[in-house]
């Protein structure tokens, strides 16, 4: 990200032109640099936009908005999107997929589930085409807008579909691959605009289906909300049942839970279903799975999964073997992690609890 947006400094520096597409990226990048956007990153995002348009003299396009849009969004920004939003009707810009699937989120996170359904009905109407990205869009919007019956419900017509489906499927877990897909989708949609049979026939070819993405947003949501254990294994049984391979996201949730819910009594995160799954990643590891990687979080939440339902030394019994299997992480790292775990383990609280 840094080394692009010292490119543009360069270019502009010499005096070369950017294309409204190189500008698009340098506002995505200044807006989304971390996983969270703060107020400053939206000020890098606006202040390089005002420089596209009013310096560089090139015109915004509904790209271009999309992206402020959901800088904004992701930023609680709720007015500014609202005038961006405002902006993009003003010009004459007509949406595109992207403008209708941020829209449809814009209204999760505002909790208006009527918009919700309003923005999906307005995409299907404008000739876009649905798939999984749009549907699991849906879902998240719904959950956030605190629908999650009618979210499940969205998720059982996509689970029919898929069974119903002949021969093998498994969908496409790389986000490149997903954008891609996306993008020919969108521009399908605008040569076949005047083509109803096109259209339709294009629809049909769309195996909309639940992917990893959906299984992540569900696992999530009993993660961090419900705490059943139950729904998740029933989604683990459904993830075999659609072969959809299991991936590391799903281990790192799932150890969360554990850290959350563990160590209680009457819990159903017991410390002998927490060895069994990490006995399963384990195997995963050594079976090289495609996505099943020792990542820095995966060890946190392993390590706190133990602390929290099994006490402190069996947690760090289980640190030395993660440190081990942890290759591809450099000792700088692997000490920064061990710091941060060492300040929750060293309390004595998570042994006395499991004497």
């Amino acid at each position: 990200m840094l080394r692009y947006l010292t490119l543009v400094d360069h270019m502009k520096e010499a005096s070369i032109p950017l294309d409204q597409a190189e500008w698009n990226s340098a506002i995505a990048y200044a807006g989304r640099c971390f996983a969270r956007v703060e107020a400053s990153e939206v000020e890098s995002a606006l202040h390089i936009w005002k420089e596209m348009e009013q310096e560089a003299g090139v015109k915004s396009g509904v790209v271009t908005f999309n992206i402020l849009f959901d800088i904004a969004v992701k930023a609680d920004k709720y007015v500014l999107a609202e005038m961006i939003l405002e902006e993009i009707e003003s010009r004459r810009l007509e949406y595109n997929r992207f403008s209708y699937v941020g829209l449809i989120y814009y209204h999760g996170v505002k909790g208006d589930g009527a918009a919700i359904r309003k923005a999906y009905r307005d995409l299907v109407e404008a000739g876009q085409i649905v798939d999984t990205v749009v549907m699991n869009c849906v879902i998240v919007s719904l959950i956030r807008a605190g629908e999650f019956p009618a979210a499940e419900q969205v998720y059982e017509r996509m689970k029919r579909i898929a069974l119903r489906a002949t021969g093998q499927f498994i969908p496409n877990s790389d986000w490149r691959a997903t954008r891609d897909l996306g993008r020919a989708l969108d521009k399908a949609s605008r040569i076949m605009r005047n083509d109803d049979e096109g259209l339709q026939r294009l629809q049909a070819e769309q195996f909309i289906v639940p992917d990893l993405r959906t299984f992540c947003i569900f696992v999530d949501h009993h993660v961090h909300t419900t705490g059943e254990l139950r729904r998740v294994t029933g989604l683990l049984e459904d993830m075999q049942l659609l072969k959809v391979p299991i991936h590391g996201r799903i281990y790192l949730k799932i150890f969360k839970g554990f850290a959350y819910h563990g160590g209680v009594k009457y819990t159903s995160w017991t410390r002998q279903r927490l060895e069994l799954v990490w006995a399963s990643l384990l195997s995963a590891l050594e079976d090289k799975m495609d996505g099943v990687r020792m990542m820095k979080w995966t060890v946190i939440w392993v390590v706190r999964a133990f602390a929290q339902c099994c006490g402190r030394q069996k947690a760090l019994q289980i640190w030395e073997e993660v440190r081990d299997l942890w290759s591809i992480a450099g000792e700088d790292e692997k000490g920064a992690v061990e710091h941060l775990l060492r300040n929750i383990l060293e309390d004595d609280k998570s042994d006395k609890q499991h004497q």
